[in-house]
């Protein structure tokens, strides 16, 4: 495949194919990749034919090959050779935690900047907004700290212009600065993006404690991921996340997506009804955590993800170690084809590394 066959997925309409259309257009992209994959990772090659000996030629979406994403911890796994890779995004984690390290060459790097182009398209539209960043900025001063974090936010910078970022390196806002810039937007809607926890510790806890409240323009917007484990303990959930950002902010419009570096690119944003949507190019299925069988829709299970974006290393099939349920297809009331789905925590005795929504997974 040609380097201009391997984005022609993204030609697709994002939340046009019915369910049929969309499964004959993945399967034949996803066995593409898994030849390609096993003829170019050595590793994963003596993993699919040890464990998929059969599953050369995937019958179905169910029978495609899979690698647990903590496997990207342990090993370096590429589809290209050294001297191909433009770039290595890590996830975000402690000091000496285990990292997975994630290679990318210019065309899946293309691929990945297309695809969330399109997905944003969709629900921010194309105009540029004025952009508020709910994090600090010390990264573009580091690239050594340019983890999935710090990817996560360039990579939605593109929509936005005259970036404003709120926080200090202590993730402290400066409520000032945030007036001043915002009164240079009096009457445009501002963008905001943040990672959940991060938004929540540094914007709506922070503004709450120094009685400080603003009102944005009408149509602005967050779009938000990750750190979902430490909203859970914290007790807050999705929807009085939203009511705080409303009672803050004046936030109407806000969009969680979920996401991970080992497929950056295949973003599920969450749409106006507060269901995760799968893209034309990407897709979800959910597996019994007792034998990891598909289950059926409304049931609970652990999340694979799918995309045929990876090309440059094996991560087109991937399972999470998040518990999730999908709630249906091609019937959101919102609108848009694909399945609609919801995240509900993570597997237990998992121990979450960083805040960026990247994960581990126990290997089943």
């Amino acid at each position: 495949m040609s380097a201009s066959e391997a984005i022609a997925p993204l030609e697709a309409d994002v939340y046009g194919l019915d369910r049929e259309s969309k499964r004959r257009w993945l399967l034949g992209g996803l066995n593409e990749l898994t030849r390609h994959h096993r003829l170019n990772c050595r590793e994963y090659g003596r993993m699919v034919d040890s464990l998929w000996p059969a599953a050369i030629e995937a019958p179905d979406l169910e029978s495609v090959p899979w690698l647990p994403v903590r496997l990207f911890k342990m090993l370096d796994l590429k589809s290209i050779p050294q001297h191909e890779i433009s770039r290595t995004l890590v996830s975000s984690g402690t000091t000496g935690a285990a990292v997975s390290r994630i290679f990318l060459d210019a065309d899946t790097a293309r691929s990945q900047t297309r695809a969330l182009t399109r997905i944003f398209a969709e629900f921010a539209g194309t105009k540029r907004m004025p952009m508020l960043v709910v994090d600090d900025d010390s990264f573009l001063r580091d690239r050594s700290r340019f983890n999935a974090r710090a990817a996560g936010i360039l990579g939605f910078a593109n929509f936005g212009r005259d970036h404003k970022y709120l926080l200090d390196e202590q993730l402290r806002p400066d409520w000032d600065a945030m007036q001043a810039w915002l009164d240079r937007h009096p009457d445009q809607p501002v963008f905001l993006f943040g990672f959940t926890y991060i938004v929540w510790q540094s914007l709506v806890k922070a503004a709450r404690r120094d009685g400080r409240r603003f009102r944005l323009p009408a149509g602005s917007l967050l779009v938000h991921g990750g750190g979902w484990k430490k909203m859970e303990e914290a007790k807050v959930d999705n929807a009085a996340f939203k009511e705080a950002l409303h009672d803050v902010v004046g936030l109407e419009r806000v969009h969680n997506y979920y996401g991970m570096v080992e497929q950056v690119g295949s973003v599920f944003f969450e749409c106006e009804h507060g269901r995760l949507h799968s893209p034309a190019y990407a897709d979800v299925i959910v597996r019994s955590t007792e034998d990891l069988t598909e289950v059926r829709n409304g049931a609970p299970g652990v999340i694979q993800v799918l995309s045929l974006l990876p090309r440059s290393y094996p991560g087109h099939s991937l399972l999470t170690e998040d518990l999730g349920v999908v709630h249906g297809e091609d019937d959101c009331p919102c609108g848009r084809k694909g399945k609609h789905f919801s995240v509900l925590g993570r597997l237990k005795n998992v121990e979450v590394r960083g805040c960026s929504d990247t994960r581990t997974v126990p290997t089943p």
